[in-house]
């Protein structure tokens, strides 16, 4: 996977993590008067590893840190932890484990709970486990879907998320002149709210376009 497409697998934005119903049934500490729980505990554990690398240990304590959300009734949390735990095998390139767990344990969970934005940051992770995994049609099915559902829900940074995971999708089906018009189309979307935060991401699948073209007219 080259770089730009890479970063684009990789960059892992979490929805869905509104509150969740219940009390969590462990504290171990208050921190800014909010209870700290043993989930929470494995939770940041597991951001550290990942922080510095080490995939293999995050995938543990995601999946300690999920099963303490699921059984304090943490259903936001629990969902929010599934996809940060896909995400670290995505980079480890389990693809069919990143996979099965947004299908049979994060969609179900945020179907469950009602969670749109959940279910909209499901499908985005779906379209980059695709993506990596090179099976293109089903990851353009499910950018779109990640868009469709952004548009509903009036979030202008997921629309232009799942803009740029499309051209990536049609940079890997070297559609080059179609991923470039979705280049284009998130900048613009980009600047028209404001945002500054994909210029990098957009300016780094266009270095990937012109590479790609450059060498097919050498």
């Amino acid at each position: 996977v080259t770089a730009g497409l890479f970063a684009s697998a990789q960059n892992s934005t979490v929805q869905g993590a509104e509150a969740g119903n219940g009390q969590l049934s462990v504290n171990i500490s208050v921190v800014g008067g909010q209870a700290f729980t043993i989930a929470d505990s494995f939770f940041d554990e597991a951001e550290k590893f990942e922080r510095s690398g080490d995939y293999d240990n995050a995938v543990a304590a995601y999946n300690r840190a999920a099963k303490e959300y699921q059984e304090d009734k943490k259903y936001a949390r629990y969902g929010a932890t599934l996809i940060k735990l896909s995400n670290a095998h995505l980079v480890l390139s389990n693809y069919a484990e990143a996979e099965k767990i947004v299908l049979k344990q994060v969609l179900k969970n945020y179907t469950r709970i009602g969670s749109k934005s959940g279910q909209m940051a499901a499908y985005q992770q779906l379209g980059k486990i695709y993506l990596a995994a090179n099976k293109l049609p089903q990851s353009l099915w499910f950018y779109t879907q990640h868009g469709i559902l952004a548009q509903q829900l009036n979030d202008k940074s997921a629309y232009i998320e799942s803009v740029i995971g499309i051209a990536s999708v049609k940079i890997k089906k070297k559609d080059y002149l179609l991923a470039s018009k979705d280049l284009n189309n998130a900048e613009l979307l980009s600047k028209n709210a404001n945002i500054v935060k994909y210029n990098q991401l957009i300016k780094s699948n266009r270095a990937i376009i012109a590479e790609k073209t450059t060498k097919r007219k050498a």
